[in-house]
């Protein structure tokens, strides 16, 4: 497995040194967007082991059996919304369960809510213990991408702990039930999500506007030199006719040298474009890869365009996109099924696919902060409140679409494509969105602080 300051090392301008000191990293098993956020930070863990709250070998049989109704409820919701009858039923109870209140009117929102009060009851009765009781072997800091271990910790006394927030927005079980006297650090994902926090009784000291954390392999280095290169050859590609590059051919140049980098990669021949499907953690929604599949298949046999299809670590993900690849043709080369045994494996799989990403299909998940690296992001139907403020993130900051019919892929991404819009979203996002949260991150824990810049290259 590729190491992330081992990798940087091999760079023209790595990260100064490697942290002397370690800490816990605590994600949770609840789709892959926890353990993604935490991913980049792998290095710095203790033993280079990132925990997981709910899948601790030694934690009791009680809390195993309570994390796994939690699980199983909450991918059956996932995958619910398609049941006729009492889908919308259902939808409509993972929305008031994971309630996230209007932006505006600004005001104070820090009293407990219901969610709160459960989450405090249920660490009470044994929630979380035994990733409690594990830290507490070594008092070392914590880092978590999920807020049941950061507040567990909290109320078992532990000292120093940092929360990632994986999403535009948040509920307000994210805070403890008295957010004002807590001494949980949170780094924040933008400014909305910070802002949330302070709503929620945050002291504003606690809450660091860092970014998303993204990986070192899609980053680079502080000059972002890989993220440049592989958006250099992602506009060439989603500008055929040259409709995005007449419109933005000077910042492009200002910024990426655009000009230079089109006439060293001169091309006598058409690259097809690269689309990634990613179907959520849960496994919901796996029927629109087939439904793309299928549209483009004519597309595929010719060589126009190329599919990712990524099943994470789901056998059964793995094996459906197999079989739908299976009936459509013998051997159809432009079509890669992304899969692994454990997560890890299946994240560096997944870092590497997407260098040669022209654009990602996906759930406005955690995977929406990768628009910040220049892919354009199509976005499936949100689960959950949570995905519904990233996806209106996305549109607002004109970096993803909402998909139109998948059945005619092969027409509307198309348009999208000769038209240079796909070009200008991949664009957008990486001038918009916030890409240096891993550096942020570690500077932070290294020196106490971290430059913020309004520079889209530094920030």
């Amino acid at each position: 497995m590729l190491d992330s300051f081992n990798y940087k090392l091999n760079m023209n301008e790595p990260f100064p040194s490697e942290l002397q000191e370690k800490y816990w990293l605590v994600a949770a098993d609840m789709g892959y967007g926890h353990q993604r956020a935490i991913y980049p930070l792998k290095s710095l863990a203790k033993d280079h082991i990132i925990l997981n709250a709910n899948t601790l070998t030694d934690s009791s049989a009680k809390e195993k059996r309570l994390w796994k109704e939690m699980l199983i409820a909450y991918e059956f919701m996932s995958r619910a919304g398609k049941i006729p009858l009492i889908g919308s039923v259902i939808n409509k109870l993972l929305d008031s369960l994971l309630y996230i209140p209007n932006f505006y009117p600004l005001k104070d929102r820090s009293n407990s809510t219901l969610q709160v009060r459960y989450l405090k009851l249920s660490i009470q009765k044994g929630l979380c213990k035994g990733v409690v009781e594990h830290i507490q072997k070594s008092e070392l800091p914590l880092i978590t991408s999920f807020y049941s271990p950061a507040i567990a910790a909290e109320m078992a006394d532990h000292k120093k702990i940092y929360c990632i927030i994986c999403d535009t927005d948040v509920n307000r079980v994210w805070a403890s039930e008295n957010a004002s006297e807590s001494h949980i650090i949170y780094f924040a994902s933008g400014s909305v999500s910070a802002q949330r926090l302070h709503s929620y009784g945050v002291p504003e000291n606690n809450i660091l506007l860092t970014g998303f954390p993204l990986p070192f392999e899609l980053l680079g280095n502080r000059n972002l030199n890989i993220l440049k290169i592989n958006l250099n050859r992602r506009l060439k590609n989603l500008d055929p006719d040259n409709n995005f590059y007449n419109l933005y051919r000077h910042s492009t140049n200002a910024i990426l040298k655009y000009d230079e980098f089109i006439e060293e990669n001169m091309q006598t021949t058409a690259i097809p474009i690269t689309i990634t499907y990613a179907v959520g953690g849960a496994g919901a929604q796996k029927e629109i890869g087939k439904q793309i599949l299928v549209s483009l298949i004519e597309k595929l046999k010719v060589n126009q365009v190329k599919l990712n299809l990524v099943a994470g670590t789901r056998i059964e993900l793995r094996d459906y996109f197999a079989n739908v690849k299976e009936e459509m043709a013998d051997n159809l080369e432009n079509v890669q099924i992304i899969w692994a045994e454990d997560n890890e494996s299946y994240f560096d799989l997944f870092n590497k696919c997407l260098q040669t990403t022209d654009v990602l299909w996906t759930k406005p998940s955690e995977l929406s902060f990768y628009c910040a690296l220049g892919i354009p992001v199509i976005m499936t139907p949100a689960i959950g409140p949570q995905e519904k403020c990233n996806r209106r993130w996305l549109r607002e900051i004109g970096a993803g679409f909402k998909q139109q019919n998948p059945e005619l892929t092969d027409q509307w991404l198309f348009d999208l494509l000769r038209k240079g819009r796909l070009a200008e979203a991949a664009w957008n996002g990486f001038l918009k969105a916030r890409k240096y949260g891993t550096y942020n991150i570690l500077d932070f824990l290294e020196t106490g602080t971290f430059i913020s810049s309004n520079d889209p290259l530094k920030r």
